[in-house]
């Protein structure tokens, strides 16, 4: 069971000072080489990222030629952002989906603002954002190529049967829970905010308190072409 904890994530400033990033996954992974270095620069060298920001001054966003974006505010009360001169009001736990290619911009008419983005290359990979509110009673599975960020609360996370239940799971459509099991309270580890519980198909890992969980889906698209 992999956790990744949002306290040991790098803070990146943004290149116009406007706040900060903290990445959560990407895929392929970046070279350690690559990792360390201190720009914030967008670059191309993945097909998915999942990312925290918080911002903290209006202006502009970074684009991401082909690739299409689904953006959460997680904490604060309203981001007003402009999509190619349109002005979304974007409240808290309401993904909007963009294009990567638009140029976009921010603004905060109530305060700094966090927002959780999930990034992908269009043709290759599709992401999805779903808000659940947990329950103490039936844990929330996630599954291989989910990830599941604490948002608010209090939650612990325990592996699941080996091989997890299947039937109905996906970004589509899965199920709203399974009963808790009754697992030893010392297999249960303790979440942080904005931690990321990674999801597999065996030993399914199953969230369980109170709160409000963003499940991140990233689905790869089919390949389409010539018969």
């Amino acid at each position: 069971m992999e956790i990744i904890r949002y306290a040991e994530l790098k803070a990146i400033p943004w290149r116009n000072g406007g706040g900060v990033t903290r990445e959560l996954a990407r895929h392929p992974r970046t070279p350690p080489a690559q990792a360390s270095r201190q720009t914030a620069a967008p670059d191309d060298a993945w097909d998915w990222r999942v990312s925290i920001a918080e911002v903290s001054k209006a202006g502009a966003f970074s684009t991401f030629a082909g690739m299409d974006r689904v953006l959460t505010v997680v904490d604060g009360e309203l981001l007003l952002l402009s999509v190619d001169g349109a002005e979304h009001p974007l409240e808290k736990y309401r993904p909007f989906r963009f294009s990567g290619d638009a140029e976009s911009a921010g603004a905060l008419p109530t305060g700094d603002i966090r927002d959780l983005n999930v990034i992908t290359r269009n043709g290759s990979f599709k992401g999805y954002t779903s808000i659940i509110e947990l329950s103490k009673k039936r844990a929330h599975p996630v599954f291989a190529g989910q990830f599941g960020i604490l948002l608010q609360g209090q939650a612990t996370v325990s592996p699941g049967a080996a091989g997890g239940v299947l039937a109905g799971a996906g970004s589509a459509g899965g199920p709203t829970g399974l009963p808790a099991t009754d697992i030893p309270e010392t297999e249960r580890v303790e979440l942080n905010r904005y931690d990321a519980v990674v999801g597999a198909d065996a030993a399914t890992p199953e969230v369980l308190g109170r709160g409000f969980l963003a499940v991140v889906s990233i689905d790869p698209e089919a390949e389409t072409g010539a018969d």
